[in-house]
């Protein structure tokens, strides 16, 4: 296994990875508005996977389903290594990343480009300090997304984390967002032809999971 310094090198040679930083905002990113067309070359749905990690869940719901394009985005280049490396040994050409902070993500896609954003399993936040920080904070995160969904398009969440939840679901009702479907006990409680919410197991999820610990789930539009 690579070193960080290794991944770091490596991962600059990938062809399916891209990186946005605070220097970069008076230019804008590059491929902002052109995922379709200079990045995957096809015109189906764009999913977002925020704060993906190693990338188990981007390329876990891309494995069986070629007819979307997935995109995993964290600000950490060695976590995202791991997702990247197995996407381009597996020639995985609907499969990208991208290293930015999840705070940046209105200047990483146009208007209307993306057509779903799961959120997994994310700090909750909880210190009141902290709240501008939670990924479902409504001005300060779901504004954002607003900007990059198309109308309708989804937004998944899966925690372990029972205030996170609630939070959520609080926002939902406080902003009259339409809810799809939520359980706070998913893997008892999942939707039928829903495999992929509980076949698809991050490393935290894992963890949680063989604690006993009872994973959320939530799906709810913007607009």
């Amino acid at each position: 296994m690579p070193n960080k310094l290794e991944k770091f090198a490596e991962l600059n040679t990938f062809s399916n990875t891209f990186s946005f930083h605070h220097f970069d905002i008076p230019e804008g990113f590059a491929k902002k508005g052109k995922w379709h067309s200079e990045v995957f070359k096809n015109e189906n749905p764009i999913v977002v996977e925020l704060g993906c990690g190693r990338g188990e869940y981007t390329i876990g719901l891309s494995e069986n389903n070629t007819s979307k394009n997935f995109i995993g985005v964290d600000v950490k280049g060695n976590r995202i290594w791991t997702g990247a490396k197995y996407a381009t040994d597996h020639k995985m050409d609907h499969v990208a990343f991208l290293r930015t902070r999840i705070d940046f993500i209105d200047y990483c896609f146009g208007e209307n480009e993306v057509s779903e954003i799961w959120i997994t399993f994310p700090d909750p936040q909880p210190q009141k300090n902290r709240a501008r920080k939670r990924l479902t904070n409504p001005d300060f995160f779901l504004n954002r997304y607003k900007k990059i969904l198309k109308p309708g398009g989804l937004v998944h969440l899966k925690t372990d984390s029972t205030f996170f939840y609630e939070y959520t679901m609080e926002v939902i009702k406080e902003n009259n967002l339409p809810l799809i479907f939520a359980t706070d006990d998913l893997y008892n409680n999942c939707p039928e032809g829903r495999e992929e919410l509980t076949g698809i197991k991050t490393y935290y999820e894992t963890l949680f999971t063989g604690k006993g610990e009872r994973i959320k789930y939530c799906c709810f539009k913007l607009y």
